[in-house]
């Protein structure tokens, strides 16, 4: 049986001061350390069920709960954040790059 009602809400967000407490409790129950940059999080209904370091990739999660779903939402967004600050550079690149040459 599923812990997560339909009406259930998901928020994928970064991060803040006040979620310390909540990301110190899940790092012990998944057996791993504490995550260290920065950090998106999976919340269901007000609460941390998953966390992931965009500093490393490395996630954390409850384990008594089904929350494969949240480390796979939450890769996929911080993908979306990676590949969203990839994609300024180059075409500031391009722009260099299409300068009218010099006679």
């Amino acid at each position: 049986m599923s812990s997560m009602s339909p009406a259930s809400t998901i928020v994928i967000r970064r991060a803040v001061t006040g979620d310390i407490a909540a990301l110190a409790r899940l790092a012990p129950l998944d057996s791993a350390r504490p995550l260290t940059g920065e950090i998106l999080v999976a919340e269901h209904d007000g609460t941390a069920r998953a966390a992931l370091s965009l500093h490393d990739g490395r996630a954390i999660a409850d384990p008594f709960l089904p929350t494969a779903g949240d480390v796979a939402l939450l890769r996929t967004r911080a993908d979306l954040l990676h590949d969203s600050g990839r994609a300024r550079s180059p075409r500031r690149g391009l722009r260099a790059r299409m300068r009218p040459a010099r006679a």
